[in-house]
């Protein structure tokens, strides 16, 4: 009996053994998965990809927007399928897109006061595409200012010459416009900007140019704001050279002129200059320029006598009529007396001299006469030292 009850609990503890065995076989399988991810994924959990968010600038709706600030559509989270900027009659505005395909800008400046309309579309990294929509408007002016700029693209000056620029109405805003000129010289050259009225703003070096520099200017005046809704018409660019060092000195005393160049005496000419005791008959004392040449030159003033004259070999070194030229008719005082009516008076031989070695910008240098030039004049740069100039600078 007992030994027949010992042999049916063996029985029972054999798979009592045998389940526990696979209880804990199915145990350590659990943790073995457990130690190389948790346990199974649930799908539901994972985040979802995100969707293409578009940023636009300007922003949807701007106005008065400046047709030179950049203006792009960027995307976060995907990438532009396809983006175009049309203007009011349709014209495609040219753009690039970066090389990722994340954003695209403008190439060219855009018109004043024009609605821009963007479309196109971007995909997200979730794969949906969303659309590239929107509209701007650039600002309207209420004018719009034409500049000139002088000296023009490839020409040869003096190195006096001042380069200028002149605006089509007064600017108030000085130092926007001062800050958007820039001046390039292959030479080292210290200069200044400085306003000479309300539409006229020059640069000029504080010593004469160094002969044979490369000047380049650049103005950039397009969407800039001069004041009171007025806005620059364009830019303006202009690359000229400076010939060879030519000096003119004059002296009223002496009645002569004597030519220099590189520093050197080159020639020298009797001449008679402005009559003394009506100051209005003045060759006055100063820096002048030559602004110009004419073979014959037609002359009038009325108020002294004389209209229609012409004259020949006539360099203009004022905006107020003055000028070398040639005057057979006074040949006797020329070198002895000064008795004509502000110009400086040469023989023709050697009126056509002067004038072929002279070119515009050339300094001319008065000396000797009881008076000075007139703030008036429209060249009145070198008759300025260079603190008085400097002080008419807007920065």
């Amino acid at each position: 009996m007992n030994s027949e009850r010992r042999s049916r609990v063996r029985p029972l503890w054999v798979v009592l053994s045998g389940m526990l065995a696979a209880v804990l076989l199915v145990s350590g399988c659990g943790a073995g998965s457990g130690g190389s991810g948790g346990g199974a994924t649930n799908p539901s959990s994972q985040e979802a990809a995100p969707t293409a968010q578009v940023t636009l600038e300007p922003a949807e709706g701007a106005t008065e927007v400046n047709p030179t600030e950049p203006v792009t559509v960027s995307v976060a989270h995907g990438r532009l399928e396809q983006v175009t900027l049309t203007n009011e009659s349709g014209e495609k505005v040219q753009g690039t897109l970066a090389e990722d395909g994340t954003s695209w800008q403008t190439s060219e400046v855009l018109g004043y006061g024009k609605t821009y309309t963007w479309s196109g579309s971007a995909v997200g990294e979730n794969g949906k595409t969303v659309p590239v929509r929107g509209s701007f408007t650039t600002v309207q002016p209420k004018e719009v200012v034409r500049a000139t700029i002088t000296p023009v693209d490839g020409v040869t000056r003096g190195i006096a010459i001042p380069i200028m620029i002149e605006f089509d109405a007064p600017v108030e805003n000085k130092a926007a416009v001062q800050r958007a000129l820039e001046v390039n010289a292959s030479e080292e050259v210290k200069g200044a900007w400085a306003w000479l009225n309300d539409k006229k703003v020059h640069w000029r070096p504080k010593e004469y140019w160094p002969a044979h520099t490369e000047v380049s200017v650049e103005a950039n005046l397009y969407g800039l704001h001069y004041g009171s809704g007025k806005y620059g018409k364009a830019d303006l660019t202009t690359e000229f050279s400076i010939g060879r060092a030519q000096v003119v000195k004059a002296d009223v005393d002496t009645h002569r002129i004597v030519v220099m160049r590189s520093g050197e005496q080159v020639a020298s000419y009797p001449a008679s200059y402005g009559r003394p005791g009506n100051p209005d008959l003045h060759t006055h004392n100063g820096t002048y320029m030559v602004m110009a040449k004419h073979p014959v030159e037609i002359m009038d003033n009325p108020q002294y006598g004389y209209t229609d004259v012409k004259k020949k070999w006539a360099v203009r070194i004022s905006n107020h009529g003055e000028f070398i030229h040639e005057n057979e008719e006074n040949r006797a005082n020329i070198g002895e007396r000064n008795t004509s009516h502000g110009c400086i008076n040469l023989t023709n031989a050697d009126a056509k001299q002067y004038f072929d070695s002279a070119m515009r910008g050339d300094p001319v240098e008065v000396t000797g006469s009881s008076t000075s030039m007139p703030p008036r004049y429209a060249v009145y740069d070198w008759m300025l030292s260079w603190e008085q100039w400097q002080a008419k600078s807007a920065l």
